[in-house]
């Protein structure tokens, strides 16, 4: 059974004005039952909370302060998962609330825990409606926007796809509000500094991001080796139709094979805590060899970290190009910097391991 994740901005599912806009949940809704009726799996991330309590509180404009954030995000929450249980049951289907926070992607029990649950709610027919926990989130545990979230919610369920629904049709070469040359992009094999640029900047009055952090939530997806595509969220029947392999919108395809979920979860989910500078011959037995990272090859220690940890190996130019967990403290690190693996004891009166990172915890940038 295909697996897919469907991400809903707020310009989809609300107005600044009119508050939620029911009739779009509803088509939504009957949408993602037709895709399960193809014997999809799917699992939905969406914005609006925010948007929603804008309308209950009489605000005119986004909170820029966290707490008016918060209590809109409280108060639109209640309204935004009645909408979507209202809708669905009109066709037969349940959902369930999920709230995330950043921590539940850092923290490694918390992630099977979810990946636990989230499997348990598809095994039994049930639409997990996935939404950051805006009214505990702070800045440290934020998402940032609901495309990132997507993307890290499209490797911890292990789907094939991420399908994000837009206010506009996909990609354009240029903004298609101000330019009437602009044209859509119909296939991206690679996101470039190009692309990048094309995507222009962020931000409506009921969102948090724009075509930008798409694009962005989109390039961290292909590099888990799974394929996204942007299509217009207004009209109905796109879903399906793009799963029956029509093609719509923008199309980004991944650029390597899959990560294991724990690979997925060392570059996606963990938060690096430092990172190891190393030499070129070093960088080349990481990048060409598959080799694990030896103390030998490390030439300096950034951050204070502890055994288990995430961090960066960087090179001489500090380009990140690998991510993975150490099995040395930063300071235990400090001692056994460019020394052989036969002086680690000697260094420490002990040795965890030959490798300061194994290269089964080891993923290339």
């Amino acid at each position: 059974m295909k697996r897919i994740v469907v991400k809903v901005g707020s310009n989809i599912v609300a107005d600044e004005k009119e508050g939620l806009d029911t009739r779009r949940i509803t088509a939504i809704a009957s949408d993602i039952r037709d895709a399960q009726d193809m014997g999809c799996e799917v699992v939905l991330v969406s914005s609006g909370a925010v948007a929603a309590g804008m309308r209950k509180l009489g605000l005119k404009e986004k909170p820029k302060d966290i707490q008016l954030k918060q209590a809109a995000a409280a108060v639109g929450q209640s309204s935004l998962m009645w909408a979507y249980e209202k809708s669905f049951g009109e066709f037969g289907k349940k959902v369930a609330q999920v709230l995330l926070t950043r921590d539940d992607f850092t923290d490694r029990k918390r992630y099977i825990n979810s990946k636990n649950t989230l499997s348990t709610l598809l095994s039994y027919g049930i639409i997990p409606i996935i939404n950051e926990n805006d009214t505990v989130a702070t800045d440290e545990i934020k998402f940032g926007d609901n495309d990132n979230l997507a993307s890290l919610v499209t490797g911890l369920v292990d789907a094939e796809r991420l399908i994000i629904l837009s206010d506009v049709e996909g990609l354009f070469s240029a903004d298609p509000k101000k330019s009437h040359k602009s044209v859509l992009i119909k296939t991206v094999n690679e996101i470039t500094a190009e692309i990048e640029a094309m995507a222009g900047g962020a931000g409506s009055a009921v969102g948090t991001g724009g075509m930008y952090s798409k694009i962005l939530a989109a390039k961290r997806t292909v590099n888990n080796g799974i394929t996204v595509n942007i299509i217009s969220g207004k009209k109905s029947g796109l879903l399906v139709s793009l799963l029956k392999g029509n093609h719509h919108g923008t199309e980004f395809m991944p650029v390597r094979e899959r990560l294991s979920a724990r690979k997925g979860w060392i570059v996606y989910g963990s938060r690096a805590k430092g990172s190891l500078h190393i030499d070129e011959g070093a960088v080349k037995a990481l990048l060409h060899g598959g080799k694990s990272l030896l103390p030998s090859g490390i030439t300096a220690v950034t951050g204070v970290f502890e055994i288990g940890d995430a961090v960066y190996c960087v090179d001489s130019d500090k380009k990140k190009i690998a991510k993975g967990i150490t099995n040395y403290s930063s300071t235990e690190i400090e001692k056994i910097k460019g020394r052989k693996t036969t002086d680690v004891e000697k260094a420490l009166g002990y040795r965890y391991s030959d490798e300061v990172i194994h290269r089964d915890n080891l993923v290339v940038l």
